[in-house]
């Protein structure tokens, strides 16, 4: 089993994907923290000395690894479905879950936060709502299970989350 958590940033993937490895007695990896520990520097160290695109580079080759692992849980970064090879290795190889969640959401849960450098020091709104203009219809497109994060505890969703999980295997078992 290998799920992967797709969605903005602010919509849950870390908080809720440590609570579906529990309840599916899985590994859980935030890729974010992957990268920092393989690059041995922080996300927005890594934006600064290589732009975007070098951590998109470093991304794309943690993606490729993680989907060929077993039993693991697997928050992603928020851009990670803008390249197509992510898209692919992740569809290929493993069951995606797109958390969605309300603009009003993510704002509140993004708003002052330093680790994000897309956001950091900006009023989120209109970076966020480019983003989603963006970035929805990949998160769309590359799902298996859609569940909206607003509202409700990161457990209880995760526990839904599992056991969508476990119909969708149920129906590609028939």
């Amino acid at each position: 089993m290998r799920v992967f958590l797709v969605g903005p940033p602010g919509s849950g993937k870390s908080t809720v994907g440590k609570h579906m490895a529990a309840n599916l007695s899985a590994r859980f990896f935030d890729l974010d923290e992957v990268i920092e520990e393989r690059a041995g520097a922080d996300i927005p160290w890594i934006f600064d000395v290589e732009g975007e695109s070098g951590f998109r580079d470093r991304e794309e080759a943690v993606v490729a690894d993680f989907a060929g692992h077993e039993n693991v849980v697997v928050a992603t970064g928020g851009g990670v479905v803008l390249r197509e090879a992510n898209r692919a290795a992740m569809q290929a190889n493993c069951t995606v879950v797109y958390l969605s969640a309300t603009l009003d959401t993510l704002v509140a849960r993004t708003a002052g936060k330093v680790k994000r450098p897309l956001l950091a020091g900006k009023d989120p709104r209109p970076i966020l709502t480019e983003m989603l203009k963006v970035r929805g219809p990949l998160y769309e497109a590359v799902a298996d299970i859609t569940v909206l994060s607003t509202g409700g505890s990161a457990k209880k969703l995760a526990a839904v989350i599992v056991d969508k999980l476990a119909e969708l295997a149920a129906a590609q078992t028939t």
